[in-house]
């Protein structure tokens, strides 16, 4: 299998005109014509992701990210962007990114976390069409059971396995119905609300979109990197199934750049 399977699989799956006007998704980095030794999927391309990639003989980098969101005047070693991409060109590591295309595609990002949380019913919270293809921001969906807030959130915390979780004021009636915006979802607070749900999940969002949403919906922000964690598993999905000679790792890298810090 050459990168340009691996590539086009993807892009099938996810098209390119999907991704929002400001994204730079697909190839970043290498040649497509080179064989696939083994594709390493992660959520952002690093100096260690890239050494990761070479010491267990990947040579395609698969992340959600992309490496290169502006054009670069110099390739050098003054920024981390500048000495990852050297590290992979030195190394023969080519990088692909399928970023806002893959947030908006149906089974993408946002149908992922979605079927962690146990969702049934799940539908585009946004719906749009590009072309022929149906696609949208956000998802929402119904749980299985409804559910007291804390005991939501309890939920959300173990299944996606962070520290805390961001919040408004409890909500005082069940959690049934749940949108979804893995990432920086904030812009879709309102459709959420909009469409009838009960609980909104995000990776971040504003200080002043807090206010004003007291019992209308309980607000679930869980960190940028950990809403978009399983999105590795997407990528393996896509390309086992439809490249199967291809071996994939998923990183065991963690490239999430906030802590949380506890006092003791």
């Amino acid at each position: 299998m050459k990168v340009k399977e691996v590539l086009s699989a993807l892009e099938q799956f996810a098209p390119l005109p999907l991704q929002e006007s400001w994204d730079n998704a697909g190839l970043q980095v290498g040649l497509t014509e080179a064989e696939v030794s083994g594709a390493l999927l992660c959520l952002d391309v690093t100096e260690k992701v890239v050494d990761e990639a070479v010491q267990k003989g990947c040579n395609l980098i698969v992340s959600h990210h992309p490496l290169l969101f502006r054009g670069l005047k110099t390739i050098s070693d003054l920024t981390d962007v500048q000495r990852t991409v050297r590290k992979a060109i030195q190394a023969d590591v080519c990088v692909i990114s399928m970023h806002t295309n893959m947030d908006n595609a149906r089974g993408g990002v946002n149908f992922k976390i979605a079927e962690k949380l146990g969702l049934t019913d799940v539908t585009f919270l946004n719906p749009k069409r590009v072309g022929d293809v149906e696609c949208g921001s956000g998802v929402i969906g119904t749980l299985e059971y409804p559910t007291v807030s804390d005991v939501f959130l309890q939920f959300v915390k173990r299944e996606f396995g962070v520290e805390c979780i961001m919040c408004n004021q409890l909500l005082k009636r069940p959690v049934s119905r749940v949108a979804i915006c893995g990432g920086a979802g904030d812009f879709l607070l309102d459709d959420a609300v909009a469409n009838g749900a009960d609980a909104f999940i995000t990776g971040e969002m504003h200080y002043h979109q807090y206010f004003g949403y007291e019992q209308r919906i309980q607000i679930c922000v869980i960190g940028h990197y950990q809403s978009e964690q399983f999105t590795t598993e997407v990528f393996r999905d896509i390309i086992q199934a439809q490249c199967p000679g291809v071996r994939t790792e998923i990183a065991e890298t963690c490239t999430n750049p906030i802590v949380c810090f506890f006092n003791d």
